[in-house]
């Protein structure tokens, strides 16, 4: 902005701002309800690219620019990229696009999820950078509720808000028995479940309805349904949901036992956090990712904003191993199934594209994936 004045008036003045902790001319930080920090910098519009570049990434990140650009008789700041020589305010050489300031030191424009300094300035020097997965290479989703179980939406609800978003395909996924706080089905249920998607798949042939369960990993390994019923499911997502306190070895080997079994698709939430509510479960991630990649067994990325589950740092290291990765919204509602984007957000910070998403490919690929022999 030209002039910064209205606009830190309009923060400074907004009236879910609980508390005013600075303003000056060009910054401002506030606390809005409930305690959240936000903080404000108005920059002139020749800045704005420069800007973005200097606040989106880590203090790693921008080190290794500005290193960068000293080398080049460069200097850079959240102003934009100047002459090193040159008085404070004078020099100007780019800052106006962010590309404009990777430009400037001879680099492709890196996408804001990757400034963490895991890489991307050389990559982006040698013309290596990724080609990221977007929200609009999600086709379809595989976790969800109904009100079969914990869902509030019912299964034909949740059908249409998958179509009305253009899926081409979802699975079922209530919950397992086991999970009587969820409500979880029973082998008798569940028949009653596929009944009911026959007919309500009918209705709706725009989109592919995949039967699946989230079932659940008991503590010594065993899944949480029948061998007969498993193999009336075309998605079958596995997830603990209880036992969090286990020793690391027990935990592990609890997990790795599961996806040992011959009919599992997908490890849900591979960590179990609730960010703000839960720490992860004590587990050796590594031998379970390893055990995933040698077993064929996808992982999912929980893109509930309270999961995001796998972390970023895991999921580069599925990618790494060879492992295939589901974005799943673990909708309880229809309107839940919108936290999708998070999950994409989170697979773009884990360097994945298209390639690595199993759930950005067709239905009928996407099975044969999942199906696949066991290695």
């Amino acid at each position: 902005a030209a002039d910064p004045g209205p606009v830190m008036e309009q923060l400074t003045g907004w009236e879910r701002v609980e508390r005013v902790e600075g303003a000056g001319d060009t910054r401002a930080t506030v606390v809005v309800a409930p305690g959240l920090q936000v903080d404000l910098r108005v920059v002139p519009e020749r800045s704005f690219g420069a800007a973005m570049v200097y606040f989106t990434g880590s203090r790693e990140h921008n080190i290794s620019l500005r290193r960068r650009a000293q080398e080049r008789g460069l200097r850079i700041s959240e102003y934009g990229v100047f002459d090193a020589g040159a008085p404070e305010g004078e020099g100007w050489r780019a800052g106006r696009e962010e590309a404009d300031v990777y430009g400037a030191v001879g680099l492709a424009p890196v996408p804001p999820e990757l400034r963490e300094d895991r890489g991307e300035i050389e990559a982006a020097e040698g013309g290596r950078l990724p080609a990221l997965v977007g929200l609009e290479d999600i086709r379809g989703d595989l976790q969800m509720h109904t009100t079969a179980s914990d869902g509030s939406g019912s299964l034909e609800e949740m059908v249409e808000a998958c179509a009305d978003l253009g899926y081409e395909y979802l699975a079922v996924t209530d919950h397992s028995r086991s999970l009587t706080v969820a409500r979880g089905l029973d082998a008798e249920r569940l028949r009653r479940q596929w009944d009911e998607m026959e007919a309500v798949a009918a209705r709706h042939p725009q989109i592919r309805l995949l039967r699946g369960m989230e079932v659940d990993i008991l503590a010594d390994g065993a899944l949480d349904l029948e061998d007969e019923m498993l193999e009336g499911l075309d998605v079958v997502v596995v997830a603990v949901h209880s036992r969090f306190d286990l020793p690391r070895s027990r935990q592990t080997r609890r997990i790795v036992r599961a996806l040992e079994h011959p009919r599992v698709s997908i490890l849900a939430h591979p960590t179990g956090r609730i960010i703000g509510g839960r720490a992860p479960y004590d587990v050796d991630l590594e031998e379970v990712l390893q055990a995933a990649a040698s077993l064929g067994v996808a992982v999912e990325l929980n893109a509930q904003p309270d999961r995001l589950d796998l972390a970023d740092v895991h999921l580069m290291r599925a990618r790494e191993l060879g492992v295939g990765v589901v974005i799943d919204s673990d909708a309880h509602s229809p309107e839940s199934l919108r936290v999708m984007r998070y999950g994409v957000d989170q697979a773009r910070r884990a360097w994945l594209g298209p390639g690595q998403v199993l759930n950005a490919r067709g239905a009928d690929e996407l099975l044969d994936a999942l199906r696949a022999p066991r290695r």
